[in-house]
Order: C-alpha cells, then sequence, then structure tokens
C-alpha cells in the first residue's frame, strides 16, 4: 500500500478549474517533487491534501484511509505536515514555542490538566520542549530556541517552518518551496537536510519547488502540472527529456540553462 494516493482529485472556483483530475501515488521513502509555472495548481493541490480545501471530485488517501471531509487539524494528527510557500510563523513567540505549537496534536493532556498545572502536565512540558531542541538542532538552528521567530534570518525562518511542521511527528511531510529566496550554501544545507529526514522523522517528502537544481538533485519521482492537469510524471531524467514538459513549463532555452 501505498503512504499516499490521490484518485483523479478535482477542485474548482466558480468557473476555474484550479486542479483537474489529478492523480498520484507516493510510496514511502520517497523524495516526490511537484513542479509547473505559477498557477498551474500546485499549492491549491497542497491545499487539498492538508485540509484547507474540499476537494468537489477525487479521493485522498493516506495509508489506506480516506481524509475526505477532515479539517486541517484532523489531517495533521493523521500523519500530514506541511509548510506555506510565504512564511507563517508566530512572529513574536520563540522558535521553540513555535515548535511546541507544532507539537499540539500529539499533545495527550486534557483542559483540566493543563489548567491545574497537574504533575502529567508538567512532564509532558519538558518532554516536549526537550524534543522541540532536538528538533531545532536537527534543522540547524541549535542555540537559537529562545530567539523570536521574526528576528531569524530568512534561511533560518525557513528551517524554522520545517521544524514546526516536524513538530507533529507527520508520516508525510509537505515542503511549498523550501528553497525560495535561500543563496546556494543555504539551499545545499537543507538538501542535506531533506535527505536525512526520509527514514529518520518522516516516511516521505513531497516538495513543491522551482529551483531546478535542488529539483533534480534530491527527486526519486517527479510529477508535472500544467494548467492544473498533471502532464507528465517520472524519473527526473524521464522528466527532464519530457517534450510536453520543455514547452509547457521551462522552454527549451531555461530547462538548458536550469537542468
Amino acid at each position: 500500500m501505498a503512504l499516499l494516493e490521490v484518485d483523479r482529485v478535482t477542485k474548482r472556483f466558480g468557473g476555474l478549474v484550479a486542479v483537474n483530475e489529478v492523480s498520484l501515488s507516493l510510496e514511502r521513502g520517497t523524495i516526490a517533487s511537484l513542479i509547473g509555472p505559477n498557477g498551474a495548481g500546485k499549492t491549491s493541490l497542497f491545499n487539498l491534501l492538508s485540509g484547507l480545501y474540499p476537494p468537489d471530485e477525487g479521493k485522498i488517501l493516506l495509508n489506506g484511509n480516506s481524509l475526505l471531509g477532515l479539517g486541517p487539524d484532523r489531517i495533521a494528527a493523521a500523519g500530514i505536515g506541511r509548510t506555506f510557500q510565504n512564511i507563517r510563523l508566530f512572529g513574536q513567540m520563540s522558535a521553540l514555542e513555535n515548535v511546541l505549537v507544532g507539537m499540539h496534536p500529539r499533545l495527550r493532556q486534557t483542559s483540566v490538566a493543563v489548567l491545574l498545572r497537574a504533575g502529567s502536565f508538567r512532564r509532558e512540558e519538558l518532554q516536549a520542549a526537550a524534543r522541540a531542541r532536538e528538533i531545532l538542532a536537527l534543522v540547524g538552528l541549535k542555540n537559537k530556541d529562545g530567539v523570536a521567530a521574526r528576528e531569524l534570518s530568512y534561511g533560518d525562518q525557513r528551517r524554522l517552518e520545517i521544524a514546526r511542521a516536524l513538530g507533529s511527528g507527520p508520516q508525510l511531510l509537505l515542503l511549498d518551496e523550501p528553497t525560495a529566496g535561500m543563496n546556494f550554501s543555504e539551499a545545499q544545507f537543507l538538501m542535506e537536510l531533506l535527505r536525512r529526514l526520509v527514514g529518520e522523522r518522516v516516511q516521505s517528502l513531497l516538495i513543491i519547488e522551482h529551483n531546478m537544481r535542488v529539483v533534480m538533485g534530491i527527486s526519486d519521482r517527479i510529477s508535472v502540472l500544467d494548467f492544473g492537469q498533471k502532464i507528465a510524471e517520472g524519473s527526473p531524467a524521464e522528466v527532464r527529456s519530457d517534450a510536453r514538459v520543455i514547452e509547457a513549463y521551462l522552454g527549451r532555452g531555461k530547462w538548458a540553462e536550469h537542468a
């Protein structure tokens, strides 16, 4: 059984079909990328997978279980975490507090235990903070746990978003343009981090990315969207040579420049 199964999913906004009968399958242990021009439907598909949009048609299965009708909180609890194209951190909160927010779906204390600050609550609070610091160190933010998110550099904020998503203990992590705005060395560090995450922290990654060097260097499989439809899918080598991708997405000159 695949970790994620998307079967002919469609999403309409009035007369606009943002996602048009898209199907894909993601195996465990896989890093997959979703590419396509601006407006191709990539982020809309992420919003469907994470429960921000309900699909008009089709099925979405995680571990064989339907996600249809579930809100973002229940989908996060089921095992899907995500980051956003536009960074959505809690700017006034510390890096540690941002990761603790991400851990909320996995915490087990009742409202009464929290209000009374019961011993079980205090123990879980200490354990959660230790796990959050471990995650921060993993993404390269060791010793920055007390720094407010808004005071971090852009690259560090990107890594903090990943740390917060990891806090929920996801099986599948959706990353929306994780290297956007990063310089070469920051992007290289992130690529190495993502490879380590698979098997160590998550079962699979699905990435939206415009940096073709990153896409070609990290992906086991690539799906290509154009005008809401999947026009190609395969290994990096297969997608690189697909005429539909060259014409509809990158154009011959740009593909040669970035591939």
